[in-house]
């Protein structure tokens, strides 16, 4: 068989799942090939998955608190299996908002209402970071921990839809 007439189906690279069809060569002075690829639909799983993502990308604000919560649990469980004395550090660094709480305000007074979102802002930053050295420290799912973050990843929806009531209302 001559180099002409062989088939080079071999040397033409096809990506996987796709059904190729092969045209015959030209006569006259065109002589190259046709490759036609046909890619197949996608499967039922495939299309799921992708719905499913759109969803979660359209509405990634709505589960941003989970997210975070995830992402402390996996921080603290690395960190409590690398290097459980950086819980000492966490822990320093959470008790920095109970002295902005003790400490009163130096160049003016603020009125009542910011004074108590400053307060619930620290206090919140205080167990925050005292839960975190305690994970680090012992482990992000001993003892009462793991309910500990379940309460908090609760209260940072309701602290969210709380925001996002206020505002709405401000902006009618």
């Amino acid at each position: 068989m001559s180099s002409r007439t062989r088939p080079r189906a071999r040397t033409v690279k096809v990506p996987a799942g796709a059904t190729t069809v092969r045209i015959p060569r030209q006569r006259g002075r065109r002589q190259q090939s046709f490759l036609l690829v046909v890619p197949e639909r996608p499967t039922l799983s495939s299309q799921a998955l992708r719905t499913v993502g759109r969803l979660l990308w359209r509405h990634r604000l709505v589960f941003l608190p989970a997210g975070l919560a995830l992402l402390a649990l996996v921080l603290t469980a690395i960190l409590h299996a690398l290097a459980p004395w950086t819980g000492v550090l966490v822990a320093v660094a959470g008790g920095l908002p109970l002295v902005v709480l003790l400490t009163p305000p130096l160049y003016r007074r603020f009125t009542g209402g910011v004074r108590a979102w400053q307060r619930a802002v620290a206090s919140l930053a205080a167990v925050v970071g005292l839960w975190g050295a305690l994970a680090i420290l012992l482990g992000p799912l001993a003892g009462p921990l793991e309910v500990l973050w379940l309460v908090g990843l609760l209260a940072a929806y309701g602290v969210r839809a709380a925001i996002r009531r206020t505002t709405s209302e401000e902006k009618a």
